[in-house]
């Protein structure tokens, strides 16, 4: 009966600061425990001189995300972002000085569509000021050269570098600029990006997303290992899983999947849709190692992210500044 009982679970207590209310977490149960492995295995991964991969979905950036998103990317928390093309744009929008706002999601949407105020569950945004993001991204967009078809990732950059000419707020793609954090958006066409550079009328850009695939395949090539973090789940996290099927049909060689796993989501996986899925399916695939450390938090992300950042900074404040950025030079 002992290998039953080998390890009790205890109350939590009101004392200490974040980081200790997570690790009390780890001694309790259900989706507390998982928020406190959470932080246990992005630590492992960080002093594990792995190559971290964030996936990013879901309305993150209107929710209030945004400074915990570049958060972990100027402190090198994470190696390399894939995001969805809205959370982007949300982003782009922030770091021009603009604003989403606290509103309800019992409310009469006509009127809202009336008044111009566009709603993201209880969040509120200007209509108009959203048409000023969409301009902002189509002139940046008229300065690129038509005839050469770009990367999402080289794209980004460029967006990112005059953002932070431009404008003095800090956010995703400017931290990422700085901090020389590739950043990818598989599916970039499906967000008010895409919309704002279909109005070039002078000419549209092409993008190589093919390209985007080889290089991520090639970013795990020479990765000593790989981990994986996602917020949601949706393309970002489909994305990231085939870099390791493609780095394998790309040298011939098994490259033995993600090493390191997480994922916050709030679906489940009997519906079969991807963002609810396991990572024991994905195991399947061989897209996560069979051997790899992994957790899956069910929890609304908006809740767990702030959380596990703040105790996984303070766990971390000494080591990141010894951490090596990984060699992608070959970008």
């Amino acid at each position: 009966m002992k290998k039953y009982f080998n390890k009790k679970v205890e109350p939590v207590e009101v004392k200490g600061g974040v980081s200790e209310l997570i690790g009390m977490m780890g001694k309790t149960g259900f989706q507390a425990k998982n928020l406190s492995l959470c932080v246990d295995v992005w630590e492992d991964m960080l002093n594990d001189n792995t190559t971290v991969f964030l996936g990013l979905a879901g309305a993150m950036v209107p929710a209030g995300m945004r400074k915990i998103l570049a958060h972990l990317i100027k402190n090198r928390f994470v190696d390399c972002l894939v995001s969805t093309g809205a959370n982007l744009f949300h982003d782009i929008h922030e770091t021009m000085g603009k604003f989403h706002w606290q509103g309800h999601h019992m409310v009469d949407d006509v009127k809202l569509m009336e008044d111009r105020v566009d709603r993201i569950y209880d969040v509120f945004a200007s209509d108009k000021e959203f048409e000023d993001t969409d301009r902002y991204i189509l002139d940046f967009s008229k300065g690129l050269d038509t005839d050469e078809a770009y990367t999402t990732r080289s794209f980004l950059k460029l967006l990112g570098k005059r953002l932070l000419e431009d404008y003095e707020e800090e956010g995703i793609l400017t931290s990422a600029y700085k901090a020389g954090v590739p950043v990818y958006c598989p599916a970039i066409g499906d967000s008010s990006i895409g919309i704002a550079l279909s109005l070039n009328k002078e000419g549209y850009l092409l993008f190589d997303t093919v390209s985007d695939v080889e290089e991520t395949a090639r970013i795990v090539l020479k990765a000593e290992k790989t981990g994986v973090v996602y917020i949601g789940g949706g393309t970002p996290k489909n994305f990231i899983q085939q870099t390791e099927v493609t780095a394998k049909l790309l040298s011939n060689k098994d490259v033995g999947g993600h090493e390191y796993a997480i994922q916050v989501t709030a679906d489940a996986p009997h519906w079969g849709g991807l963002s609810g899925c396991t990572f024991e399916e994905a195991q399947s695939w061989g897209k996560i190692s069979e051997k790899a450390r992994q957790v899956m938090l069910y929890c609304d992300s908006t809740i767990a992210l702030p959380l596990i950042v703040s105790a996984l900074s303070e766990r971390m404040e000494h080591v990141l500044k010894k951490r090596n950025a990984p060699d992608m030079s070959f970008l």
